[in-house]
């Protein structure tokens, strides 16, 4: 149709602007052309409205086609909707009644998990405990299986189980006879030397444990570590090594043992003489341990020389006045010449030989041999005195120059750790106990010497005046 408008607009055109003249003429040729034109445009516009006419009873019937497919489908999925609906309510329902359960079954877990976490955490601490008293037991070393279980337990590795709760039971009441058990068997132990060697083992419950090895008997420390038995270093004193081999051979019911499960043993070890403390005093010490020396040796000397020149007095001046009864004066002269080396003796010879001067003068040359006595009994006192004063100055100046050590490390490495501060304060305190144990010592030995001085001294003075008072009863012998 559209086609056939356009061909009329344009014949319409044309012959519009044709001259009038030509129009005449060929009008009839025009018109037929037009009317062969339209009937040609009217049957191409008839075919092609009868093809889309077609076109449109296919679309039509496809159309038609696809809205019942589309029904049957709506259909369908209304069906499936509806049924899904149904599904739906039943899962929602069903879905309720499984939350309603949860509640109750996670209301009855958390009672249930809590209590079970209670009793975990308890059979944990326990297995703890029980593996801690294990490996302190020194009975441990002697065991040849180790329940290593319980650290796996107390270490949360492992759940425990009812068969782990028995096993617990069973070590616990097996360290419970161990704690109440003495026994004496081989065993291999690690000597002082450092070396693995087979023993006789005494085992006193999980306190004490001793050993003897080729006559030697001591004690053992237990290393929980290694679960090895360790001679200790140190021997014990000999009263406890002979008790300890009495029992071990069946010939004592008495045993020492240590409550303290080691300490005291290991306090034992590391304990020092007085000879192993001197060198850990620095440099200071050797002066005051010179000292001591010479203190002691004066000491000594002064001993020896006393004692030789000690004499029984009393004795001697009972002799010389029955021999001055007799005026057997050179008797008198005699028998203290025989005693020359007693300054007794020498005093009372001097007055024999001063016998016949006055009393005031006899007084006199008794007490210049008295004075000349002295010296010689009183030597190196002064020295050793001077010694007692000497000896704790010195400690002292030890106890500043470790104290001063002591602050140097403090001032390089702070306080952090207190090992590098011992070994000053280490010398600062030995240097005093030496300085004052000597200067003790000393001061002691002087105060002997001096009295024992002092008594000579006050027994040649008494001899002196009776010999004076002898002599002028006797004088009429002269």
């Amino acid at each position: 149709m559209k086609t056939a408008a356009k061909a009329i607009l344009i014949f319409v055109l044309l012959t519009a602007g044709l001259p009038s003249a030509a129009a005449g003429r060929d009008m009839r040729a025009l018109q037929v052309r037009a009317r062969q034109a339209k009937q040609a445009l009217i049957e191409k516009a008839q075919a092609e409205k009868e093809a889309a006419e077609k076109e449109a009873a296919a679309s039509r019937a496809g159309i038609m086609a696809d809205r019942k497919a589309l029904e049957n489908a709506v259909a369908k999925l209304e069906a499936a909707c509806r049924r899904a609906e149904q599904q739906v309510k039943q899962l929602t329902a069903t879905c309720q009644e499984l939350d309603a359960r949860e509640k109750q079954l996670n209301a009855r877990l958390a009672e249930t998990g809590s209590m079970v976490r209670e009793l975990v955490g308890v059979i944990r601490v326990n297995a703890k405990d029980i593996d801690a008293l294990v490996r302190r037991n020194l009975q441990t070393a002697l065991e040849r299986q180790r329940p290593d279980f319980l650290s796996a337990i107390a270490g949360q590795s492992r759940f425990p189980g009812m068969d782990d709760i028995r096993k617990m039971t069973a070590v616990l009441q097996r360290q419970i006879e161990l704690s109440g058990q003495v026994s004496l068997q081989q065993a291999p132990i690690i000597d002082r030397a450092g070396n693995q060697v087979e023993a006789k083992v005494l085992t006193l419950g999980p306190f004490t444990a001793a050993y003897q090895i080729s006559g030697e008997v001591g004690f053992l420390s237990y290393s929980p570590a290694g679960a090895r038995l360790y001679a200790l270093s140190k021997l014990p004193p000999r009263r406890i090594r002979n008790r300890l081999a009495s029992y071990m051979e069946g010939r004592s019911e008495a045993v020492p043992i240590d409550i303290s499960r080691g300490a005291a043993l290991r306090n034992l070890t590391h304990r020092l003489s007085l000879w192993e403390q001197i060198p850990k005093g620095g440099p200071i010490v050797w002066p005051i341990v010179a000292i001591f020396v010479l203190g002691l040796l004066i000491v000594a000397e002064r001993t020896v020389f006393l004692l030789r020149r000690r004499a029984d007095g009393d004795s001697l001046m009972e002799k010389i006045a029955d021999l001055a009864r007799q005026c057997r004066w050179q008797d008198c002269l005699e028998k203290c010449r025989a005693l020359a080396s007693k300054p007794v003796a020498r005093v009372i010879a001097a007055g024999l030989e001063c016998r016949q001067m006055e009393r005031q003068e006899l007084e006199n040359a008794l007490q210049e041999a008295i004075l000349k006595e002295i010296p010689a009994m009183e030597r190196f006192l002064s020295t050793l005195g001077m010694l007692a004063a000497i000896a704790p100055l010195l400690g002292l100046l030890g106890t500043v120059t470790g104290m001063i050590d002591t602050f140097h490390v403090i001032t390089m490495h702070g306080t952090g750790d207190p090992r590098l501060m011992s070994g000053g304060i280490s010398e600062a305190l030995v240097t005093t106990m030496l300085g004052l144990s000597v200067a003790i010592v000393l001061m002691l030995g002087q105060t002997v010497l001096n009295r024992a001085v002092d008594n000579n001294i006050a027994q040649m003075e008494e001899k002196a005046v009776a010999l004076v008072n002898v002599i002028h009863k006797h004088r009429r012998g002269r």
